[in-house]
């Protein structure tokens, strides 16, 4: 009991709710909205969420019965998710968050797996001892109990609204249908047909006498919509073969496209600029859905057009480097999709770099950098490269004066900072700036799944449903950016041992200790931890992972399809892949391959020719 005592302790400080007393101020009405309705429909299910817990805690740890109690959990969650996980969002990750270990960030201490997903675990699969069962039981209690607290005391707004839902639409097409949620049950299509129905009923309670009076007809469509939606739900039922390439474009996307017309409509709220997403774009696939600025540190946001042009003749200028033969395109060349088509590249004297280059393209996208996850934002990954022995080897505090040799550079710093500075800063914000543009979102896939072209194959369309569904890719490989970052909130990335090996003939683990090294207390959760890399332009940027071990993206699907390295006879007992082997056939891996394809953006990859200069390795 001491160890429960404990555990819940720490809970409590790690994800305790911090009460703004300013967001406590009773709003009773809000241009002519009466929230309290909405507020009270969110307490409603979080409280019956809390009180089945009780019923649960009645119940053996396996059983129908007790899968039926943890359903109804389950669903009055989702009903109270978008606003008890907007208000709490450390807490809201946990409650419905992956089964793996938590490490403390202070003490370093690391706890067991907590939350819906690993009661799921216990339930679905058992293998828990019934002691340890019990107490996941209590510390859900009390992540509930926080949740419902947050509701209860924190009144709804036109903002908090408006931004819990457009999280809670980004949910269902990236965790729900894919299985994040639900990796063991699979109940993700039922719980969408729930949040659906939510969205359904907060929206009547709140937005629709306005909406009726302003555009009778955009409430049908809205309506009508969701009720489509959830009929091709019903009439599709089967987690594997269901078809999501669909749903989404014909289904959701006109959803959120009625959503943010009614969010326009009502026009009692102006979408604010410090969330992932831009507000106004009609789905979550537009070339513009997502906001750089919140990817993007306060010192550096705003660029101007004069900041980004220095910045992209910086990138490609190797007097950046101490001995002037490395430049940032020595590894991110643009022929080769900003990636350079090596094993590994060089370092400043010819020798070998330790780990694979990454693309750049929407590398902006992301809250964690270099393979290790190092770095928690662009400006720190560019430092790192400056003040690395092996790469640049220059001093951030020290002004890079050679590049002064070209003379144009003294006015293109004028103009973009109003002089040259003594230290590398305003070079390391001009590059960020610049590295920061190199994004598209105008693929093949892109442009189908919003509907503007209709040129997918039977092959390719199968490969994004297997994606989704069966290879259970997009449960670390988020859509719709395919990277680690965590939708909806955007503000974690992930990163997964895997067990990669170090070489193709898959016979010995790679000794590449990855996230291991970064703290002084060596956690072995941690040993062989890889952030997750983006798979648009996979096509472009072989070989693959970390040690680019892989040739082609066939042997990538093989690596997979066996379990990874465990899978292979590798010992990793914190391997986080959520499968045993996929038992994907032939045909359904070369579909799988078929659809990272069509994430090929030549438009960005192909956008700037490059010359290696005269004076590089």
């Amino acid at each position: 009991m001491n160890r429960l005592l404990l555990s819940i302790l720490i809970l409590s400080q790690l994800f305790g709710c911090k009460e703004n007393k300013q967001n406590t101020v009773a709003l009773a009405m809000e241009d002519g909205i009466v929230w309290k309705p909405v507020q009270d429909y969110y307490l409603d299910h979080i409280t019956k969420a809390f009180s089945l817990l009780d019923s649960l805690e009645t119940l053996p740890m396996t059983g129908n019965r007790t899968r039926e109690i943890f359903a109804q959990i389950r669903r009055e969650f989702k009903q109270a998710e978008p606003y008890a996980s907007y208000l709490n969002p450390e807490v809201g990750h946990r409650t419905n968050g992956p089964a793996l270990p938590i490490v403390t960030d202070d003490t370093q201490r690391v706890l067991l797996p907590i939350g819906l997903q690993k009661l799921e675990e216990s339930i679905y699969e058992g293998g828990e001892t019934e002691q340890r069962y019990r107490e996941e039981i209590s510390i859900m209690k009390g992540l509930f109990q926080n949740l419902l607290n947050g509701v209860k005391k924190r009144e709804v707004t036109a903002q908090r609204f408006f931004i819990a839902t457009h999280q809670q639409l980004m949910r269902i097409i990236s965790l729900s249908i894919s299985g994040f949620d639900t990796p063991v049950s699979l109940l993700g299509l039922e719980e969408t047909l729930v949040s659906l129905e939510s969205l359904k009923e907060v929206y009547t309670l709140s937005l629709q006498k306005t909406i009726l009076e302003k555009d009778i007809r955009l409430d049908h469509q809205f309506l009508e919509g969701i009720k489509k939606a959830q009929d091709f739900i019903n009439a599709n039922p089967d987690f594997e073969s269901f078809d999501r390439f669909t749903f989404i474009r014909d289904y959701m996307n006109p959803v959120t496209r009625n959503w943010v017309r009614i969010r326009e409509t009502a026009d009692i709220w102006k979408p604010v600029n410090n969330k992932p997403f831009n507000f106004d774009a009609p789905t979550f696939f537009e070339d513009n859905s997502f906001n750089i600025e919140f990817f993007t540190p306060p010192i550096n946001r705003n660029a101007t057009d004069k900041r980004i042009a220095l910045g992209k003749k910086l990138f490609f200028d190797p007097n950046l480097s101490e001995n002037g033969k490395m430049a940032c395109v020595t590894c991110h060349n643009p022929s080769k999709a900003w990636a350079d088509g090596l094993v590994v590249n060089y370092d400043k004297n010819g020798n070998p770099l330790e780990r694979n280059t990454p693309t750049l393209v929407n590398s902006a996208f992301q809250k964690s950098f270099f393979w290790d996850g190092r770095s928690p934002n662009l400006l720190d990954q560019i430092t790192s490269v400056f003040t690395n022995d092996k790469e640049f080897d220059s001093s951030v505090h020290q002004f890079s004066t050679e590049i002064l040799t070209d003379t144009t550079y003294i006015s293109l710093f004028k103009e973009a900072y109003g002089g040259i500075s003594g230290r590398n800063t305003e070079i390391i914000r001009a590059i960020s700036s610049y590295i920061s543009t190199l994004n598209g979102f105008n693929s093949k896939f892109d442009r189908n799944i919003r509907g503007e072209e209709d040129t997918f194959t039977k092959e390719e369309k199968q490969g994004f449903n297997l994606y989704m569904g069966k290879a259970l890719c997009a449960t670390c490989h988020f859509i719709p950016l395919t990277n680690g970052t965590v939708p909806p909130f955007f503000n974690d990335h992930e990163k997964e041992v895997i067990g990669v090996p170090e070489t193709g003939a898959n016979q010995k683990l790679d000794d590449d200790l990855g996230f291991y090294w970064r703290h002084e207390k060596k956690l072995e959760v941690h040993r062989g931890m890889f952030k997750t890399p983006t798979v648009r332009n996979a096509e472009l940027t072989a070989p693959y992972m970390h040690n680019g071990v892989y040739r082609t993206l066939e042997e990538v699907m093989d690596f997979y399809n066996k379990g990874g390295g465990g899978g292979m006879g590798f010992d990793l007992e914190y391997q986080t892949l959520p499968f045993d082997e996929l038992n994907l056939t032939p045909s359904e891996q070369n579909a799988i391959i078929a659809f990272m394809k069509t994430l090929t953006d030549t438009e960005v990859s192909s956008n700037e020719a490059y010359v290696q200069p005269d004076n590089a390795l």
